[in-house]
């Protein structure tokens, strides 16, 4: 099984922080994020990695080289220009040792999880998805009240509603028809190639899980995460 990390983005909410050190090497406890999502992927037996790099890539390569030492193996594709989330797989699809008709999973290099990778595979396989997103359920408290109108009218006011709604999880398994349909040379989004297939009328699958999902993209997120970690080594 070959997972590709999305790595690459200048985490531009996680500054001053990310000036000078790539997301993915930012500490959560005593290591780097993405040192964290390796090991996990690995407890997992998931240990062909690849990692789309882009901003200060040389800093992940030196950091993580071939993955001997994390007993995984580890190769990388490399933007030259900012290719989206999407965008840095067509430079996936072009190496050799990826195969043109296995499905592949995808992460984003920010998320700390506990799902179950072979679970989210093997419900990719047997919906005969083209695409399947990993899904939570987010609720979100509305800060103000909420007007309902008919016309001028009020006819209802619903004092700070909390609205559910479903939401990526930013991990996904692509099947070979997906991964053709990234362009190459050009930045493209995950919801890009997402609307891109349903209007071919790709079978795009929703996986809903819970469990533990952290996505780190704002300061706050990185300290929950690092007190959630050192919470379990305790």
């Amino acid at each position: 099984m070959k997972m590709v990390i999305l790595a690459g983005g200048r985490g531009v909410r996680l500054r001053p922080l990310t000036y000078t050190i790539p997301k993915p090497l930012l500490p959560v406890g005593e290591k780097p994020i993405l040192e964290e999502i390796v090991e996990r992927l690995r407890a997992q037996g998931i240990d062909d990695l690849l990692i789309a790099v882009g901003y200060r890539a040389e800093l992940i390569e030196t950091y993580f080289r071939d993955g001997a030492h994390l007993g995984v193996r580890i190769g990388y594709v490399r933007e030259d220009e900012p290719l989206g989330t999407a965008g840095p797989l067509a430079l996936v699809r072009a190496r050799a040792d990826v195969p043109p008709d296995a499905p592949l999973l995808v992460m984003n290099g920010d998320i700390l999880t506990d799902l179950d990778m072979h679970a989210l595979l093997d419900f990719h396989k047997s919906g005969r998805y083209d695409l399947t997103i990993a899904t939570r359920q987010f609720r979100l408290r509305h800060p103000y009240g909420v007007i309902r109108t008919d016309g001028d009218q009020i006819t209802e006011i619903i004092e700070k509603p909390t609205e559910t709604d479903t939401v990526s999880a930013g991990i996904y398994v692509l099947g070979p028809r997906a991964l053709a349909r990234v362009p190459a040379g050009r930045s493209f989004d995950m919801p890009d190639l997402v609307n891109a297939l349903i209007a071919d009328g790709a079978a795009v699958g929703s996986y809903l899980f819970a469990g533990q999902w952290i996505a780190i993209d704002r300061m706050e997120q990185l300290e929950d995460a690092g007190r959630i970690l050192a919470e379990r080594q305790a």
